[in-house]
């Protein structure tokens, strides 16, 4: 790839859906920000990451088939995939397999079928 954007495929439509994200949310921002201005840069790191391992862990929890599936197939502890649901239901008020990200779709069986595709063709 040409850059560390590859194709630049996600940055284009992060940026055709972003402005209507902020346009829905800047007076609320605004007022959070304005009231507390070093939230800002002193969350930003902690809560990006937060919310990428997060993110992470529900799709791998659809992937994979759930609480048992991720201990069998990816061996996390049973301390940890507690532990990781409460994070989940801290951060997001549900359980990862209710929650919905809008917009995100992860289906399972094409997932398998692809990588076992790749597997063959390596």
């Amino acid at each position: 790839m040409p850059s560390p954007e590859g194709e630049g495929r996600a940055k284009t439509a992060l940026d055709s859906g972003y402005e209507t994200y902020i346009k829905a949310n800047a007076s609320v921002n605004r007022r959070i920000f304005g009231a507390f201005p070093e939230l800002r840069t002193a969350l930003r790191g902690y809560a990006s990451a937060r919310l990428f391992d997060l993110f992470g862990f529900w799709v791998m929890w659809r992937l994979t088939g759930g609480f048992e599936g991720m201990q069998k197939s990816l061996g996390v502890s049973r301390a940890g995939m507690f532990r990781r649901i409460a994070q989940f239901r801290e951060v997001f008020g549900e359980h990862p397999d209710v929650y919905e990200f809008p917009g995100v779709t992860v289906d399972p069986v094409k997932f398998a079928e692809g990588m076992a595709e790749r597997q063959r063709n390596t």
